[in-house]
């Protein structure tokens, strides 16, 4: 099929309702090779799939971010019983961030070959057990065991439903799905701050811990859900039983439209991400923003602690930031979507993180401190609601596939970096003020990063709306 002029992309995370366009701002959308009515009827289809697929995609992700940040609640109580000290503790948890990038493209491109529905639940199955399984470990090396084999069973699960959007949603579609996808992580720790405190109150209950009950616990969820996967997820629009022929060819064509103009850009093979420099700026940038929200995370009830309060009220503290943040995130968005420049807003949040958390350390009071934390956080989850949409404006087909796991992969080193050198630094100095010191230096090192980058996406895909 013929295009007969470039489509643009727009990569803002949250685009307007449809119903809510102009009808220029809807013309300007339309891909060139499609009729109006073509066009509205893939806009239709698209409300279907966003209403059916992502409310138990946002339940899969509040769990794998619950399942991978939990061990923060745990060590209130776990670090003692195993005889873990800060560094051993930080070193630990950012194992699961080694397995996870050992892993990432492989299992990317293995989903690409058997698709979402299997590959998706065998992630979900087997991260849930060994989740579970880490509840029994006896000492620094076991525990830094689990943690590493944690992240190889879920590799793969984020870039993959990222591909997973490429595969269903054309470009202003994603960018929405994707942010309302990313709210996950507020709602994951909005839901099981308090929960995983009081599940800390359970010590003792059938000779078990409390942290051995809290990781039993939180594993349940992500094995019920993998299973869910085999009868809920569709690959494609092609094999949804749940669409009429017309809605799945309606949805294909406008799909390859799209496809079709960023391979004509920027090449849709492998080596085309790999070889494409964007991808690596992109992916150290992604590192940057995952050291301060895996580190700030982890450390988090450890830093409440101090405070001088219990277990549950450390659950609940705990939760404000993401509270704020999930509204914070979402606004930040939005305000993006409506610039003609997007990249100030992602620069601008990974600015604002870096300097409440430098903020946060010169303060003493308990609630001054808790704001700063708030400032940070709201920071970290509006960079990450901003970002997302800009690889999958100039990567489709394989590129996609390994060009969005390499910069996951990669990013997630932060994950490792983060909070092994909060642990390190908190012990060579004996507090937080240095070691969030550090995590605040990175974070700044991403803003100005992604602020000389630019955006790599401009030229392919859909115009974006008004």
């Amino acid at each position: 099929m013929h295009i007969s002029q470039p489509i643009r992309a727009e990569n803002s995370p949250v685009a307007a309702h449809p119903q809510d366009e102009t009808d220029a701002s809807t013309s300007a959308a339309m891909p060139a090779a499609m009729t109006p009515d073509q066009f509205a009827a893939s806009e239709r289809t698209l409300e279907k799939a966003f209403r059916r697929i992502l409310p138990f995609i946002f339940a899969c992700y509040v769990i794998s971010y619950l399942d991978r940040t939990n061990v923060g609640f745990a060590a209130l109580t776990m670090n003692k019983d195993l005889g873990l000290t800060a560094q051993q503790f930080g070193l630990g948890a950012g194992l699961f961030f080694i397995g996870y990038f050992l892993f990432e493209i492989p299992s990317n491109l293995i989903m690409q070959k058997v698709g979402a529905r299997i590959w998706i639940a065998r992630i979900m199955i087997t991260w849930g057990v060994i989740s579970m399984a880490t509840a029994f470990v006896a000492g620094p090396k076991s525990f830094a065991a689990a943690r590493f084999l944690l992240g190889v069973a879920e590799a793969g699960f984020t870039p993959g439903i990222y591909l997973y959007f490429t595969q269903w949603f054309p470009g202003k579609w994603r960018a929405k799905v994707t942010a309302a996808f990313l709210v996950g992580i507020p709602v994951a720790n909005m839901i099981g701050s308090p929960v995983s405190g009081a599940l800390l109150q359970l010590g003792g209950l059938h000779g078990l811990r409390s942290w051995q009950w809290l990781l039993l616990i939180e594993g349940l969820p992500a094995i019920a859900l993998g299973v869910a996967c085999l009868f809920i997820l569709a690959d494609r629009p092609e094999r949804a039983r749940w669409l009429s022929r017309d809605e799945k060819d309606v949805l294909a064509q406008r799909l390859a439209l799209e496809q079709r103009s960023i391979a004509g850009k920027h090449g849709s093979s492998l080596r085309d991400a790999m070889t494409n420099w964007r991808v690596f700026v992109l992916a150290l940038v992604n590192f940057c923003g995952i050291v301060g929200s895996i580190g700030v995370g982890l450390w988090m009830p450890q830093i409440i602690k101090q405070f001088g309060v219990g277990h549950a009220t450390i659950g609940w503290l705990t939760a404000i930031p993401y509270a704020l943040g999930a509204v914070v995130m979402l606004a930040w968005a939005r305000l993006a979507n409506r610039s003609a420049r997007r990249i100030p807003y992602v620069a601008g949040a990974l600015l604002v993180a870096a300097a409440a958390l430098a903020v946060s350390t010169m303060l003493d009071a308990p609630a001054l401190k808790l704001i700063a934390l708030c400032f940070t956080v709201s920071g970290i989850l509006a960079f990450q609601a901003t970002y997302w949409a800009i690889p999958s404006g100039f990567l489709t087909g394989r590129a996609a596939a390994g060009g969005i796991a390499l910069i996951v992969s990669i990013g997630n080193l932060g994950g490792f970096v983060g909070p092994s050198m909060i642990g390190a630094i908190k012990e060579l100095s004996g507090g937080f003020t240095a070691a969030l010191l550090a995590v605040a230096a990175v974070l700044l090192i991403g803003a100005l990063m992604i602020a000389w980058l630019g955006d790599p996406g401009a030229g392919v895909g859909e115009e974006p709306h008004a």
